[in-house]
């Protein structure tokens, strides 16, 4: 049963398990409208930024904004294509659609559909969903992860980021993109190995120990890392800023831009990261 959310209380950790569930079900249906356009062509246009979005994003996201306002009646919204202009509140979800557009139009597979809902500056539950990979990660006070079978969550299972591997740390590294600050950061840690992924994909994998640190020192938004964050969070790991703490989310006046961050399976190993101090790095 979903809980009932009271708008300005923060749930407890049996809530926050049964809210990620339901996230993770909504993920998973959005994921089956992704995958019918990416299987049946999808136009796409520019936006003024100069990223592409796609009729996928939009139907997408219209479908979990709809479930999320049945499900959570009166918590706001806060999603890339048609809400960014959102305020939060006490309780506001975030939601990309479709996290990886590039990378869907190419047909790669490596895309995510990204719901968190943040209490303050944090997030407390949150899915992450990579429908052509059929993989699925929730996590409220716990970190789960499941198959995705015919568009709905298999059995869940617990995971947890993995300390860093004798042979040196596996960093993950964008496909799409990629800045010489990422690279100043990476050479100052015991990196041994280098796995292209793309989008919010990248955190699952921290998050059940395919991989150890991920660097972006480029601009993101908070729909792209607020769920991936909670996840990797509650498995072990952590996402930290240039000042070494965790993101805020909920920068409305930043329109909710982050700063520089870098995400570890291990976090002892958080404070040899040396990001760039531009950009917001905290509310």
């Amino acid at each position: 049963m979903t809980p009932t959310l009271a708008l300005d209380t923060v749930p407890n950790p049996s809530e926050r398990d049964a809210i990620a569930l339901r996230l993770a079900g909504i993920a998973a249906v959005a994921g089956v409208i992704l995958r019918q356009y990416e299987l049946g062509g999808c136009r796409h246009h520019l936006k003024p930024d100069g990223s592409p979005t796609s009729q996928a994003d939009l139907a997408a996201e219209a479908q979990i904004v709809a479930d999320l306002a049945r499900d959570f009646p009166g918590i706001p919204v806060i999603a890339e294509e048609t809400a960014a202009e959102a305020a939060p509140a006490a309780l506001f979800f975030l939601v990309d659609p479709l996290d990886g557009t590039k990378d869907f139009l190419k047909g790669t597979g490596e895309y995510t559909v990204n719901i968190a809902l943040v209490a303050g500056e944090r997030p407390v539950a949150a899915a992450l969903a990579a429908p052509a990979l059929a993989r699925l990660w929730a996590a409220g006070a716990h970190a789960l992860e499941a198959p995705i079978v015919e568009g709905r969550p298999g059995d869940f299972r617990a995971v947890a980021a993995r300390p860093v591997p004798p042979e040196g740390m596996t960093a993950l590294v964008s496909r799409s993109h990629g800045e010489a600050a990422d690279e100043a950061c990476l050479a100052g840690l015991p990196v041994g190995a280098r796995r292209g992924v793309s989008s919010a994909l990248k955190f699952g994998l921290l998050a059940c120990g395919e991989g150890d640190v991920y660097v972006r020192c480029g601009p993101t938004m908070e729909w792209d890392t607020a769920a991936g964050d909670h996840i990797l969070t509650q498995a072990g790991g952590c996402l930290v800023g240039p000042d070494g703490r965790a993101l805020g989310y909920g920068r409305r006046p930043g329109q909710y831009r982050n700063g520089p961050f870098a995400a570890f399976g291990d976090p002892s190993q958080a404070a040899g990261a040396v990001l760039p101090t531009t950009g917001p790095a905290r509310s």
